[in-house]
């Protein structure tokens, strides 16, 4: 039997699970860490607690299943995207704090660039859009805030990536500087149609070359690890963002097929095969997978709040204990209030891109409680995954192969309640797989792929499994009903900006 380990390195906590050779999850360890706020709209985390909770959890997970490191046959790693760190190369060491996909600190320098007519040539050559939430905008402001950073840069003493590139460096004892072409693919500067770093985008924003790894397919060689770290030498043989890990593991493989997965912020993409989808409805084009050197182009639509909104109730108002006391409250809550949350805490992504816009709520009454407000918590869920799915509709209407059903994965798809109303606000079915780990599983699958121990992509979607579909029972009426509320209430909360 061979054993692969997934590293899944997220926004509020790291985890890593070892897989059989069958992809069966064998063992799961999970480390939360702090996140850090030091002005309104900027996020940050410490990246050494990533590094150390992966650590930990590498460990964990290995101690769990009752194996050594040597019985694995591979790593693989997927992350949390657009967040990025800039270290130096001779010590390893951050030269500033993570800044994390959430943060907004370059929201004043991205209206510049809509200004100047810059975004034109961004949007052109990565299908991303001006806006902070990519990660070539932090690593200006790094260079440009953190003293001696620029000057360091200019002297090529400074490295920079998103976090599966930080692990793989710490992983490989600093001998290792790449990343996948998904993980490239969001951080403004790399042209998905060349697969390339763009010289003119690097220009654009005064980032040197020398700062930039290596760029990979998926499933690549991205070095072996130091056998003092975890006891033996492991090959990392599969590597792509969260998002596009979960297209894998939820093998969406075909030109029409759709996945959302529900963690901190719910992103939906939708394959769009070999050709890459200019957007109309302000979606981003962007890297479904790349597999030997063939390109998968995919829509995909970004909500910013999803579970984050949950642990929101949980730690910052404190109406729940953990994520799962919601359900029961959302069945408990009065039928006769419309309550609507529009979680735009930093900001609303697509199809809106408010980055100014902030959360607000609507309806409130004196008999509204924590069961009214934690069911309009789980119902934004389903409302702003309509907001995208409409615009990936309008967008793909020339795709012949485009399906309805939409394949979900995450923390929230374990909610029964949030999945029906999702299937109802759509009007489409929702099928939730038997593995809800679709991220780790897929970078599982292609670190085995890679190795020759997964099955090629064709086989690994016959064996895809379903857990159960949701399916609308709502009536026509009261879905259009509703879902004008929350166009009401999203109108209202966008900022005078846009």
């Amino acid at each position: 039997m061979a054993y692969l380990i997934a590293i899944d390195q997220g926004t509020t906590s790291t985890r890593s699970m070892v897989f059989n050779e069958r992809l069966q999850v064998i063992a799961l360890a999970q480390q939360e860490f702090p996140q850090y706020f030091p002005q309104s709209g900027w996020v940050e985390h410490d990246p050494e607690d990533l590094w150390q909770t992966t650590l930990s959890t590498l460990k964990a997970a290995l101690a769990k299943a009752q194996l050594e490191a040597a019985d694995m046959s591979a790593i693989g790693i997927t992350n949390q995207r657009e967040t990025v760190v800039v270290w130096d190369k001779d010590t390893g060491k951050a030269i500033y704090n993570a800044i994390v996909w959430q943060d907004r600190r370059t929201a004043d320098y991205c209206q510049e660039l809509k200004k100047d007519g810059s975004e034109a040539l961004i949007q052109q050559k990565t299908g991303l859009r001006a806006d902070p939430y990519f990660s070539g905008t932090e690593v200006r402001w790094i260079l440009n805030h953190v003293e001696g950073a620029r000057a360091q840069a200019e002297a090529g003493q400074l490295r920079m990536g998103t976090i599966d590139t930080w692990l793989i460096w710490q992983l490989t004892g600093g001998k290792v500087h790449a990343t996948d072409a998904t993980n490239a693919s969001r951080t403004m500067l790399f042209n998905i149609h060349t697969g390339q770093w763009d010289t003119e985008l690097l220009k654009l924003l005064d980032i040197p070359a020398s700062l930039l790894p290596e760029v990979k397919d998926c499933a690549a060689d991205f070095g072996i690890t130091d056998p003092a770290i975890l006891g033996a030498a492991l090959p990392i043989s599969g590597v792509a963002g969260d998002q596009h890990a979960a297209v894998v593991g939820q093998a969406c493989f075909q030109a029409g097929m759709m996945k959302s997965t529900y963690g901190t912020g719910c992103f939906a993409l939708l394959n769009t095969g070999a050709h890459a989808v200019n957007s109309h409805n302000n979606l981003l084009t962007t890297l479904a997978y790349q597999l030997n050197g063939q390109r998968t182009y995919a829509l995909e639509g970004s909500i910013f709040i999803a579970g984050a909104a949950v642990q929101w109730l949980r730690d910052g108002l404190k109406i729940i204990q953990k994520a799962s006391d919601t359900q029961a409250l959302a069945e408990a809550a009065d039928p006769n209030q419309t309550v609507y949350l529009v979680p735009a805490f930093v900001g609303l992504g697509a199809p809106y891109w408010d980055p100014e816009a902030r959360g607000a709520l609507y309806g409130l009454t004196r008999n509204t409680g924590p069961a009214e407000i934690s069911k309009a918590t789980l119902e934004s869920i389903g409302y702003q995954t309509r907001d995208l799915l409409q615009a990936m509709q309008a967008d793909s209407a020339g795709l012949k192969e485009t399906k309805t059903v939409l394949r979900v994965d995450g923390g929230m798809t374990a909610s029964t309640w949030a999945m029906q109303f999702l299937a109802d606000i759509l009007d489409s079915p929702v099928d939730r797989p038997q593995i809800l780990e679709s991220t780790a599983t897929g970078a599982a699958y292609l670190a085995g792929l890679q190795q020759g121990i997964c099955p090629a992509p064709e086989q690994f979607a016959k064996e895809w499994a379903l857990d159960q579909r949701f399916t609308p029972t709502m009536n026509q009426a009261t879905r259009e009903q509703k879902y004008a509320g929350w166009l009401d209430a999203v109108r209202r909360t966008r900022s005078s900006l846009v």
